[in-house]
């Protein structure tokens, strides 16, 4: 089973304080948590140790992979990036507020060590969708609840999960500089996430911004 290790840590934690700390909704009866995942609801549930989103015919549910529910109901199975962020949001999540403080990943602790080589953030892929392009981003920021910034020359700032906001900012391609892409996270997102779910998170986001970019175009 995939995430092995984290569902024995979930299993441990009371259901009610974890919700709280988590900004998410628990229901007993039975287990699961419902977490928001960039715009849509998924359901993890602790008895099978699965996760799934919404049912289908909801507008977050195009383009994923379908299977039937006991209740009749068509779901959505979360994929890997998907499981590995909410399980270790889950167990990690703190209830503290936002710093409303923006920092590069190479601020965050541990992070100018981290984010590295392989381990590197995935501008490249936003400089090669937006570049050219920066008003696509605010064009489909209304799939994913996003707010338009005003840094660059377009950005905006969306939820990943509930306590974990990401800021993009692209700066347009012209004849004197290439395309340049930045992504920023709240001062806290160390205290909410380890770095290598913080990294899913952001991997999942820019692959979600960069799907509906070519979607829209």
């Amino acid at each position: 089973m995939a995430h092995e290790g984290l569902w024995e840590q979930l299993n441990k934690l009371d259901g009610t304080k974890t919700a709280q700390r988590a900004n998410c909704q628990y229901l007993s009866s039975p287990e699961r948590y419902i977490v928001t995942l960039l715009n849509a609801e998924y359901v993890v549930n602790l008895s099978n140790r699965n996760i799934f989103s919404a049912p289908s015919g909801s507008p977050q549910s195009a383009g994923h992979r379908r299977k039937a529910s006991p209740s009749g109901l068509t779901v959505e199975p979360a994929e890997y990036l998907e499981q590995l962020c909410i399980l270790a949001y889950l167990i990690n999540a703190q209830d503290i507020p936002l710093a409303d403080k923006l920092v590069g990943a190479e601020s965050l602790p541990g992070g100018q060590f981290f984010f590295r080589g392989l381990h590197s953030l995935p501008t490249k892929k936003l400089e090669q969708t937006f570049g050219s392009h920066p008003e696509v981003l605010h064009q489909i920021s209304a799939q994913l609840n996003a707010e338009r910034c005003e840094f660059g020359d377009a950005s905006i700032r969306l939820y990943v999960l509930p306590r974990v906001p990401l800021t993009i900012v692209i700066w347009r391609r012209c004849e004197e500089f290439d395309a340049r892409a930045s992504i920023l996270f709240d001062q806290t997102a160390a205290s909410q996430l380890p770095l290598d779910a913080l990294l899913a998170a952001v991997n999942r986001t820019v692959e979600a911004l960069t799907k509906a970019a070519t979607e829209d175009s």
